[in-house]
């Protein structure tokens, strides 16, 4: 059991369950607690000095978003997402970012529009600055607005879903030699195309950027684990 873990500050307008919630699954995606880790409640609850209502709470929804495996018997782990899994989340995501874009370059706003514009530059001066915790930022601002322009909010609940169940291989893809870079120019192709208003182009541009996304996170694994 890790012990990196540090009390909460119990001074948070948020309903405890939240905070406990928000702080594991921070813990998760930073490493603190690694794949594979068996979680028990007593011993979250008091590393974290809370009860074991809010952490029993907080890993339900845990297990709900892809984070941890509770197995009858024998506890419950953090999750280790295979090859297999990975390759499925992006087989429905590459669907539904389609889709996504289509609906957007019909629906967009002018003021996302632009928002979007702003945001491919500020990602860019972010790539020359190697600022990756900014380029993360800026990324996921871009998808939230391409999102929105889609105005199918049960859409957008069932990628924001899947987007976390990934969100721990995020940096591990973009860190991958030259895919800054290339995501970069695929945002833009994808930008260019809902300006222009074109659905089917601006399908096959997300549909591109997804494929890109996973083949590099597949690759980033073959080079770290030596293997598949």
């Amino acid at each position: 059991m890790s012990n990196k873990l540090t009390p909460i500050k119990l001074d948070s307008y948020q309903p405890l369950r939240e905070v406990v919630f928000e702080t594991l699954r921070d813990a998760i995606r930073k490493g603190i607690l690694k794949p594979g880790e068996r979680l028990m409640e007593i011993h979250l609850a008091e590393q974290l000095g809370v009860s074991r209502t809010p952490v029993r709470e907080a890993i339900r929804k845990l297990e709900l978003e892809g984070y941890v495996i509770m197995m009858p018997r024998r506890g419950t782990y953090v999750s280790n997402l295979s090859i297999k899994d990975i390759n499925e989340v992006f087989e429905i995501r590459t669907s539904l970012d389609s889709l996504a874009s289509g609906l957007a370059a019909e629906r967009i706003t002018d003021e996302e529009l632009e928002h979007l514009q702003r945001l491919l530059v500020v990602i860019g001066e972010a790539i020359k600055e190697k600022n990756m915790e900014k380029i993360v930022e800026a990324d996921t601002k871009f998808h939230d607005i391409l999102y929105q322009a889609s105005r199918n909010n049960r859409l957008v609940g069932i990628i924001y879903n899947l987007r976390e169940q990934l969100t721990s291989f995020r940096a591990k893809s973009m860190a991958y030699p030259g895919r800054l870079e290339e995501t970069l120019e695929e945002h833009r192709r994808i930008v260019d195309t809902i300006a222009q208003g074109d659905a089917v182009a601006a399908q096959k541009a997300s549909e591109y950027h997804m494929e890109r996304s996973e083949h590099t996170l597949l690759l980033s694994m073959e080079d770290k684990d030596g293997n598949m």
